[in-house]
């Protein structure tokens, strides 16, 4: 949508209406590494994160499994989960989050499942979209129900999916700071659990 008339955005400086600057920024800042896993979007999500300059020390690669075996087989999505819920399901974008956080070596994973149309697809309806996250403390998934074309339902999920990722991030930032101002953290990996829940 909003582009900055032709300039690069380098690493250190996210723009608004740049969602995948901001998490690659963020990720820079924390020294922490991504991975995504992509069916509905096809490659859109790791081509928005890889636009950005600098990005090779965070984003370690991605996964497009668009046939659904293929999310069992490449990203490790139990194939009865598979068999029992179809590609376009909460659990399943989780797994595939997880999945790629894994295979890819990475801190976070990011995955986008769901169905962009023209037809529904196993019941589902067109615009029902999973985007999830996995990151070193757990995972979240969210759902959308999207309205629109097949190109504004994958554009869509690509920016939901980042803001969900700079949501977690920056809860993990929120928790990091708590658990660094809490009486008598000797370090933040002892006192994580101690600050998680004051704000």
């Amino acid at each position: 949508m909003e582009r900055d008339e032709g300039r690069e955005r380098p690493v250190g400086s996210p723009e608004v209406g740049s969602p995948a600057a901001g998490v690659v920024h963020s990720l820079s800042q924390r020294h922490e590494t991504l991975a995504t896993v992509e069916s509905l979007t096809g490659g859109l999500l790791a081509a928005s994160i890889v636009e950005i300059a600098g990005v090779s020390g965070v984003y370690r690669g991605g996964l497009v499994v668009y046939a659904t075996e293929l999310k069992a087989e490449l990203a490790g999505v139990p194939a009865e989960l598979l068999d029992e819920r179809g590609p376009v399901d909460p659990d399943v974008a989780a797994a595939l989050a997880e999945g790629g956080r894994q295979r890819c070596g990475a801190d976070w994973g990011l995955a986008t499942t769901g169905v962009a149309g023209p037809e529904p697809q196993d019941g589902k309806p067109v615009g029902l979209v999973y985007v999830a996250v996995a990151g070193p403390d757990g995972g979240e998934v969210r759902q959308l129900d999207l309205d629109g074309g097949r190109d504004h339902v994958r554009s869509t999920a690509v920016t939901e999916a980042l803001r969900l990722l700079a949501e977690r991030i920056h809860d993990a930032d929120a928790a990091d700071a708590d658990a660094a101002d809490a009486p008598g953290a000797g370090s933040v990996a002892e006192a994580g659990t101690a600050g998680a829940g004051r704000r």
